[in-house]
């Protein structure tokens, strides 16, 4: 018998003071039986960090045609692709050609991944990368709650999530901008 995928209540309080996006949020996503903590709390923190009314949550893990998180047009044409985790330079390419803009935002072993495939991603024009501070992202997300009650501030490119367990800081570290920043 095939596990299930579980899902999770979110409601968050979104103030971005970089971008002028104040929204409550409220929504259920679903982990895939073999995807960890860290990897739904990273969806949730790009998810965030690059909200849109138009942007969703890809298959992901059950599909590899799809992103984490995509933003299309009306047209159906993909925005914004945005990966999670440490995908190889070859996926990072594929990406590129299918989305005006693609977006990683990498966690885990990010000194390795950076020293192998870095240099590669930064001739893609319309790619950027940030990375999460593997301590602040495990803190966040172990013993997450089914119900995630969060409310987040975005400040000068710094995550401040509180939570039942108090007030976390995430600062990503930007590896890789793209051209339109």
């Amino acid at each position: 018998m095939a596990l299930s995928a579980t899902p999770y209540k979110i409601d968050v309080n979104l103030t971005d003071l970089d971008r002028n996006v104040y929204e409550t949020l409220r929504f259920t996503v679903a982990r895939h039986p073999s995807e960890t903590e860290e990897r739904l709390v990273t969806r949730l923190i790009a998810y965030l960090l690059w909200y849109s009314e138009a942007l969703g949550f890809g298959r992901g893990l059950s599909d590899v045609d799809e992103p984490a998180l995509w933003e299309k047009s009306l047209d159906g044409r993909i925005l914004h692709w945005i990966e999670v985790g440490l995908p190889d330079i070859e996926r990072l390419t594929w990406c590129s050609r299918r989305a005006e803009r693609v977006s990683l935002l990498a966690y885990g072993r990010v000194d390795l991944w950076e020293s192998k495939q870095l240099s590669a991603a930064s001739a893609l024009a319309n790619v950027h990368v940030a990375a999460l501070p593997n301590d602040a992202l495990e803190t966040v997300a172990r013993d997450l709650p089914r119900s995630v009650e969060w409310a987040v501030m975005i400040s000068d490119g710094e995550l401040f999530i509180t939570d039942e367990r108090g007030q976390h800081e995430i600062t990503p570290r930007w590896l890789l901008r793209d051209r339109e920043q």
